[in-house]
C-alpha cells in the first residue's frame, strides 16, 4: 500500500509541474488518443486560417491593381468622347489624344502583366484557379483573380484616329466591374472561412485543455490527501511495531 501511495503522490507532483495530466498512455489511453486527434485538427484549422489570410492578401493586391486599371479606362473614355468632337478637332489633335490613349493602354498592360503575389502573376490570366487550402482537411477555395490584359478587355486595337465606338470602352469597364465583384465575393467567402476556423480552433482548444490540462487545485488537494494518508499509514505502522515490541518485551521478562 505504501509504495502505491508513493507512486500516486509522485504522479500528482509531476502533473502539477508539467501542467498536463496526460503525460503517457498510462494516464488515460482513450483520452490521450482523443487529445492527439483534436490537436491535429486544431493545427489544421490554424494553418487553414493562415492560408485564407494569405488568399485575402492576394485578392487585396489584385483589387488594388484593378483600381488603377479602372482609373485608366475612365480616362480613355474621357479622351474618346473628346476625340468624337470632330467638328473642331483636326487629325493632328486626335493623333495627340491617341498618344495619351496608347500610354494609358501600356499602363494597363503593365499592371496586367506585372501584378504579382509571392511571384505568382494575378491579372494576366495565367492563374485562373489558385487553390487555397483553407480548411482543416486541406480542401478550400479556388481563387480567380481575373484577366485584365488588353486582349481580354478588348481594347488592344482601340484607336481614336480611326472609326471607334465608346461601347468598346464601356464593355471593358463592365468586364472590370465584374472582375472586381468576383474579387469581393471571394474575399467575403474567405472572411467567413477565417472566422469559422478561428472559432472552431478556439472551441477545440478549450475542449482539449479540459481533457489534457492539469486541474491544479484538484491535483494539489489530491497530493495533500495522499501525503496525509501516507503519513497516517506510517504512524499506524510505527504504532503497530511499537506494540509488537512491547508484547515481546513482556514475554521475555
Amino acid at each position: 500500500m505504501s509504495n502505491v501511495a508513493g507512486i500516486s503522490g509522485s504522479n500528482y507532483y509531476s502533473q502539477i509541474a508539467s501542467g498536463t495530466k496526460l503525460q503517457s498512455a498510462a494516464d488515460g489511453a482513450a483520452e490521450l488518443g482523443i487529445v492527439e486527434k483534436e490537436i491535429s485538427q486544431i493545427n489544421g484549422y490554424n494553418v487553414g486560417e493562415r492560408n485564407a489570410e494569405d488568399g485575402k492578401s492576394a485578392l487585396n493586391v489584385a483589387d488594388g491593381a484593378m483600381s488603377g486599371v479602372a482609373d485608366s479606362l475612365q480616362r480613355i473614355r474621357e479622351l474618346a468622347v473628346q476625340a468624337s468632337n470632330t467638328a473642331v478637332l483636326s487629325d493632328t489633335d486626335r493623333q495627340a489624344i491617341q498618344y495619351e490613349v496608347d500610354q494609358l493602354k501600356q499602363g494597363i498592360s503593365d499592371i496586367a502583366n506585372n501584378t504579382e503575389f509571392n511571384t505568382k502573376k494575378l491579372l494576366d490570366g495565367s492563374n485562373d484557379n489558385m487553390h487555397i487550402a483553407s480548411n482543416a482537411d486541406g480542401s478550400g477555395h479556388d481563387l480567380n483573380t481575373g484577366n485584365l490584359t488588353l486582349e481580354s478587355l478588348g481594347i488592344q486595337d482601340f484607336d481614336v484616329t480611326k472609326d471607334f465606338s465608346l461601347k468598346t470602352i464601356d464593355d471593358a469597364l463592365d468586364k472590370l466591374s465584374s472582375e472586381r465583384s468576383s474579387i469581393g465575393a471571394q474575399s467575403n467567402a474567405l472572411d467567413f472561412t477565417i472566422g469559422y476556423n478561428t472559432q472552431t480552433s478556439y472551441n477545440l482548444t478549450a475542449a482539449t485543455s479540459r481533457m489534457k490540462d492539469t486541474d491544479i487545485a484538484k491535483a494539489v488537494s489530491e497530493s495533500d490527501k495522499q501525503n496525509i494518508l501516507q503519513t497516517y499509514r506510517f504512524i499506524m505502522q510505527k504504532r503497530q511495531q511499537d506494540d509488537e515490541r512491547r508484547k515481546l518485551s513482556v514475554f521475555y521478562m
